[in-house]
């Protein structure tokens, strides 16, 4: 009998598994097969071909919206422009598809579709209709309002923060412009007959009187409440972009065809600026709407200042 070896104290011999015919555990085997998933999976997730699920928080809103539109959308879809939503608790009715369009750069000009629903629109016309009164032009002489042949509107002015409606679309100014309410005028809704235009001409003062509240006016917000069968086109016949390059171009009138033009489309918003961003003020900012050939422009504007306004 060969002498046994001596163990050594402290040292506990290796464990065996017991094999079966040469064949490896099974406790191997699956700890072997884990591992190797494990490892797989690490790397999908490293390569980006695999993510773990993560709770949207915006999921069932997505939902909502989908299901309030009758349709259905694919997690990978990626729709060209924004799908409709609903403002639940602010302002009225619903929104259509949202989106801003750089119209120049020379004046600075863009337009945000949809910038208010079908309801607001109409909210408006009704608070203005009883009180409209023949809109007047600043006497840049001595800063007093003036009749002018260059203006043949008919129009009125809300008080700023009136109401809720109006509270809630101010509000909605002041986050898409950056611009704080309280420098904002009042609104002013302008109504648009037949034969009825607005020469050209700036918004912002050439007289001390009128900068003294608020000081120079440096942005205009003008919203379109309804659309127009033919002309009263906002024009800038001074823009360094032709209106023959947008894909509207056909559908302008004659006047609207000597610049740069924007076609009135009910709840759309445009917005430029009457100052340049070193605070110089923008001859190029000069506009004016075109006569109204079919139907009547109802629309609503709002003048923002570079201090605070006492409305």
């Amino acid at each position: 009998m060969a002498p046994s070896r001596p163990l050594m104290r402290g040292i506990r011999p290796p464990r065996v598994f017991p094999t079966r015919a040469g064949r490896a555990s099974p406790y191997a085997l699956a700890l072997t097969a884990l591992l190797l998933v494990s490892a797989f999976l690490l790397a999908l997730i490293a390569f980006g071909v695999f993510s773990l699920p993560v709770s949207a928080p915006n999921a069932a809103t997505t939902n909502a919206a989908g299901a309030g539109g009758g349709e259905t959308e694919s997690a990978d879809a990626r729709p060209a422009r924004p799908r409709p939503r609903r403002d639940l608790g602010e302002g009225l009715g619903e929104r259509g598809a949202q989106w801003t369009e750089v119209i120049s750069w020379e004046p600075r000009a863009f337009v945000y579709h949809n910038f208010l629903s079908k309801e607001e629109c109409e909210y408006l016309i009704g608070l203005a209709k009883p009180h409209m009164v023949k809109s007047t032009v600043v006497d840049s002489t001595t800063g007093k309002s003036k009749d002018s042949r260059v203006r043949t509107s008919s129009g009125m002015f809300l008080q700023r923060g009136r109401d809720k409606v109006i509270r809630t679309i101010e509000k909605r100014i002041a986050d898409f412009t950056f611009i704080p309410v309280e420098h904002g005028e009042g609104l002013q809704v302008l109504h648009y007959e037949v034969g009825q235009k607005y020469e050209p001409h700036f918004d912002y003062f050439l007289d001390e009187f009128n900068t003294k509240n608020g000081g120079q006016r440096m942005a205009t917000l003008l919203m379109y409440l309804s659309d127009v069968e033919e002309g009263g086109e906002t024009i800038f016949p001074d823009a360094n972009v032709n209106s023959s390059s947008l894909p509207w171009y056909n559908e302008l009138s004659e006047c609207a065809r000597r610049g740069l033009s924007i076609k009135p489309k009910m709840g759309d918003a445009l917005l430029f600026y009457s100052m340049k961003p070193d605070a110089t003020l923008d001859p190029l900012s000069l506009h004016g709407g075109c006569p109204v050939i079919n139907g009547n422009k109802w629309s609503s504007t709002k003048w923002m200042h570079v201090h605070e306004y006492k409305a």
